[in-house]
């Protein structure tokens, strides 16, 4: 194993905007690719960085520095679940993406993304992708940067990484984690190899953070490493989450309204579409499941780039209880729901027509797309009941 280097500091902004610190300075070039849809931070240089927040603000412009891959979503993205090797294609996405800023003068410094998306709407990269892009980014004179501070500290269950989920042939150049280290309490860090380290303090601006790697941190770190080993949250994550998928796929086999479930240990995503066939999203009614759980006490956001995918990504403790609980209550929800929508099922509208319509790209997946790119062509026309009706 090669020598690593950690930076212990406070929040995942400060995290990121180091490990972006650290490919400039390392690689000597200047450009950055990211998925489209990813989230990295809130300081501007994660915001150049993160399409998530910079596709909301009307009239912006992306960085001529900051370059968008495509997002490696097999649900709703270009090559999905029946394309015979998704992984390859969405990785020559990145290789084009290269080639395009080399011809503009442009040279790579880093790729980064999550190792499983969150705010991209729950998107787990189909096996492979990771090491064929690193291998791009790499002969481009780049580095791979993964982001943990979602996925890391064992939340997929059967690795303590995300990134892991790849294969063991994977090992990205820098790894940053944030929030799951203190369990609350506000810590990040950046994790890279000796010579990265080595080359970022030889530019003689050394690294100072007043308050990064105090003892009362770091000792609360390792109380949280030390818990989630003797309590086995990896091995809860793996069970439970395995438990609340299957409970969600149940549903998805009763409701019309459930379009894919997808996720690893507790992170899951459950994408909510209004027809199944072409996958039209179902933005409106994702907020109504929202409201309507939290007067029952339950706690869910919605994400993904049409806001129609709900995350679970409960704490590591999360019991098979807690997930029947809160299934029960999706399942009663989506029942009103559909029942207000009169939606059927894509094979009893087989049956009635002996066929089903395909639609064009566009309209599968409800947007016109104006020069802010925010607008949806689908509306919802649910009644919003008394307690979650808003002005």
């Amino acid at each position: 194993m090669k020598p690593i280097s950690c930076f212990i500091l406070i929040y995942r902004s400060e995290a990121n905007d180091l490990a972006l610190r650290l490919a400039w300075q390392y690689t000597g070039h200047k450009d950055i690719i990211t998925l489209d849809n990813a989230y990295h931070g809130h300081v501007s240089s994660l915001i150049d960085i993160s399409p998530y927040k910079f596709h909301q603000m009307a009239g912006a412009e992306p960085s001529q520095h900051v370059h968008v891959a495509l997002s490696p979503d097999t649900y709703r993205g270009k090559y999905r679940e029946d394309h015979p090797d998704p992984a390859t294609a969405y990785a020559e996405n990145v290789k084009e993406v290269i080639e395009e800023a080399h011809k503009k003068g442009h040279e790579i410094a880093a790729f980064i993304a999550e190792s499983l998306q969150s705010c991209g709407g729950q998107v787990i990269p189909p096996m492979g992708y990771f090491q064929k892009v690193a291998q791009h980014v790499r002969n481009a004179g780049g580095i791979f940067i993964a982001d943990e501070v979602q996925v890391g500290f064992g939340r997929v269950g059967t690795h303590f990484w995300g990134f892991q989920l790849q294969g063991e042939d994977f090992v990205p150049d820098i790894v940053t984690m944030g929030k799951p280290i203190g369990n609350g309490h506000p810590m990040s860090c950046v994790i890279t190899s000796r010579e990265i380290a080595e080359s970022f303090m030889s530019s003689g601006m050394e690294y100072f953070n007043t308050f990064g790697g105090n003892p009362v941190s770091c000792a609360i770190g390792l109380a949280v490493l030390n818990v989630i080993e003797k309590e086995d949250l990896q091995g809860n994550a793996l069970h439970v989450g395995g438990y609340l998928t299957q409970l969600l796929e149940d549903l998805k086999k009763r409701h019309p309204l459930v379009g894919d479930v997808r996720g690893r240990g507790l992170f899951v995503g459950l994408e909510l579409v209004r027809n199944q066939s072409k996958r039209t999203p179902a933005t409106a009614e994702a907020q109504e499941v929202i409201y309507r759980l939290k007067e029952q006490r339950i706690l869910l956001s919605a994400d993904g780039p049409h806001r129609n995918v709900l995350k679970f990504k409960p704490p590591m403790c999360f019991s098979r209880e807690d997930a029947e609980f809160a299934v029960e209550k999706i399942d009663q929800i989506l029942t009103d729901l559909e029942k207000a929508m009169v939606l059927q099922r894509p094979e009893a509208a087989i049956l009635e027509t002996g066929h089903i319509k395909r639609k064009d790209a566009s309209d599968e997946n409800g947007l016109v797309h104006p020069s802010n790119g925010n607008s949806h062509k689908h509306t919802s026309t649910i009644p919003l009941s008394k307690k979650t009706k808003r002005n």
